[in-house]
């Protein structure tokens, strides 16, 4: 029987010529991922392992994104703590503020994550490296010092489920749109603890930025990690990036998966997922009069040059609406520079929107944006949980960049052809 490339991927890293799914191993990593939020935890507990050194100073990465530049003292001392581990343990990658991004755009653009890798990450969302071919999956804190310590994690070999998309896409529709219909009909814990595959024409027609947008989110759905097999789009834009050797695996023809799903892409409009889950998801089409106060467009999901050129392109020539606030965040410093050589910025100031440094802010209602009680925001992040972006009771609506944009300069949730 043949294996999946997830299965293939973690056979490799386990020293095994094959893995079936359910079997425990022990696996070998190519990197390791903590933020300002769950490195702190890490480092408390790596310290009571007794060990000096962190296995590998060239393969740990500590990325200060969630309340930077710091919001507040405890954020403040949260970032020292991460600071001070990496200057004492000599971290090759370790990026300051001015220097960094939201960690799972910034890996990628880095080439510090590539086609064939084991990744873990204390953060969720750390499943989006898959878009390159890699496995990649969150962890806890306490996971990520004892991989500090010694590079390996244990993992049970996830069974897999592929997710099939044909067709040609329709205007305004990309990756978040795909990922959001499929989250829909398969539930928050429709893949929990699976890999998903997702694969067809599609797919194969999708720009790196929305594969990420996809890989990104296949936490939401419980996935254990999503994952795309590299192909012509994915080796371009490693081949820029990759200073050191990477494998490119994929599925054999008869391995063997859990579930499939076929999906006809041509008929799935741009998506906005409800309050209060991801799952929650309806075309533009049926979302009817909902009037807003705030629009987000940033995030590990859409803050990618991509979004900010989709948006830009609904924004370009309007206003937003006097009664809403939008904020932009570039994912990174050099998505930042892009956007603004590009005269992206332009667009977006002449509009009155807002322009952040780079920073997950508003996503987890950190800063940057926080709602008050009763308001409403369309954000083109991940998640929409109770009091994610703020109050309990305010509400959050997930979309792609270009919905977000045209509901911006409505004053409620549009569809991006009723002003572009």
């Amino acid at each position: 029987m043949g294996m999946t490339i997830t299965e293939k991927i973690l056979a490799f890293h386990a020293g095994k010529d094959s893995v079936k799914p359910g079997e425990l191993i022990d696996v070998s990593l190519d990197l390791v991922l903590s933020n300002d939020v769950t490195a702190p935890i890490a480092i408390k507990e790596f310290e009571k392992i007794g060990v000096d050194r962190v296995f590998d100073k060239d393969k740990v990465a500590l990325v200060p994104d969630h309340y930077t530049p710091n919001k507040d003292i405890k954020s403040a001392e949260q970032a020292k703590i991460m600071r001070g581990f990496a200057r004492a343990q000599k971290i090759t990658n370790y990026f300051e503020i001015g220097r960094m991004g939201v960690e799972h755009a910034l890996l990628p653009e880095l080439g510090l994550v590539l086609p064939g890798d084991a990744i873990i990450g204390a953060d969720s969302h750390t499943c989006t490296y898959g878009a390159l071919g890699a496995f990649s999956t969150g962890v806890g804190s306490t996971d990520v010092a004892a991989a500090m310590a010694t590079g390996k994690v244990w993992l049970k070999v996830p069974p897999t489920m592929k997710f099939i998309f044909d067709g040609e896409l329709g205007q305004w529709v990309g990756g978040k749109d795909l990922i959001l219909y499929l989250i829909g009909k398969i539930g928050v814990d429709g893949a929990l603890y699976k890999a998903m595959e997702f694969s067809g024409s599609a797919i194969c027609n999708l720009s790196m930025d929305g594969r990420f947008a996809m890989a990104n989110m296949a936490i939401e759905a419980g996935g254990k990690n999503g994952i795309i097999a590299p192909d012509d789009i994915t080796l371009s834009y490693v081949k820029e990036r990759a200073e050191r050797d990477y494998k490119v695996y994929e599925s054999d023809d008869d391995a063997e998966y859990e579930e499939v799903f076929k999906f006809d892409a041509s008929s799935i409009e741009p998506q906005v997922a409800f309050p209060h889950l991801p799952s929650n998801t309806r075309g533009i089409s049926e979302v009817g009069e909902v009037k807003i106060d705030q629009v987000v467009i940033g995030s590990c999901t859409n803050g990618r040059i991509e979004d900010m050129a989709e948006a830009a392109k609904v924004l370009k020539g309007n206003k937003v609406h006097r009664d809403v606030r939008l904020i932009v965040i570039p994912a990174t410093q050099a998505i930042y520079r892009q956007a603004m050589a590009e005269g992206l910025f332009d667009i977006f100031l002449d509009s009155e929107a807002a322009v952040s440094t780079p920073t997950c802010g508003p996503c987890l209602g950190g800063h940057m944006g926080i709602l008050a009680k009763g308001e409403r925001a369309v954000a083109t992040t991940n998640r929409n949980f109770v009091g994610r972006m703020g109050h309990p009771e305010s509400e959050v609506y997930l979309s792609n960049p270009s919905v977000a944009a045209a509901s911006a300069i409505m004053g409620r949730i549009a569809s991006p052809s009723e002003v572009a």
